[in-house]
């Protein structure tokens, strides 16, 4: 008599989907530690594969091409920025935010810089832009900082600040003395970027 208390066999489609998802998700996580490392110009699919362990062949199959990977992965940043980038922080609270997400992870801060140093590579970016200007125009008519800051040049300070850990770490070592992966510079670093916000809200 066949055991009624075993659970119902997943449906053949159920595991095709779940390893897919595996997959892509293995692959994206790959794809990050090589684009990180080397750039998009640098990086080879073989490599990207090799250490998701799976057949080169998939990231054409699941992305389309080398492109269509390195657009996934902008796409997920954005899904990342919006769980922490939450429109109802403080000003200051949400620089803060950017630069703890880069502390803590800083391989999209590395293949931004990449992605800049190397514009001719090939690679298509998306565009950051609007969405975080619209969000900072309604910051500056809520009166969150000057009305004669441009909020473009507002969000290239913001940006520029949250990755000098990451890309000039020699600098930072002689600047302020302190190694930019400890926490007595994370934590003297993030306050100090709260109240330079703070006084120009001020």
């Amino acid at each position: 008599m066949a055991d009624e208390t075993k659970r119902p066999r997943r449906a053949p489609a159920d595991e095709r989907r779940r390893d897919a998802e595996r997959t892509r998700a293995r692959l994206l996580a790959a794809a990050l530690d090589v684009f990180a490392a080397k750039g998009f110009a640098g990086a080879r699919v073989q490599e990207i594969a090799d250490r998701a362990g799976v057949n080169k062949q998939l990231i054409t199959y699941y992305f389309g091409g080398k492109d269509g990977l390195y657009q996934a992965l902008q796409q997920q940043w954005l899904q990342v920025e919006g769980g922490f980038a939450a429109p109802e922080l403080p000003l200051d609270e949400l620089a803060a935010a950017y630069l703890r997400n880069s502390f803590d992870d800083s391989r999209m801060s590395r293949l931004l810089a990449w992605e800049g140093l190397a514009e001719s590579s090939g690679a298509a970016p998306v565009d950051y832009a609007p969405e975080d200007l619209s969000d900072l125009r309604r910051r500056q008519a809520d009166g969150q900082f000057p009305a004669d800051v441009d909020p473009g040049v507002f969000l290239l300070t913001v940006m520029g600040a949250a990755l000098v850990p990451t890309v000039l770490p020699q600098v930072v070592r002689r600047v302020t003395g302190l190694d930019p992966t400890s926490p007595e510079f994370r934590s003297h670093y993030t306050e100090h970027l709260r109240r330079l916000i703070r006084h120009l809200a001020d």
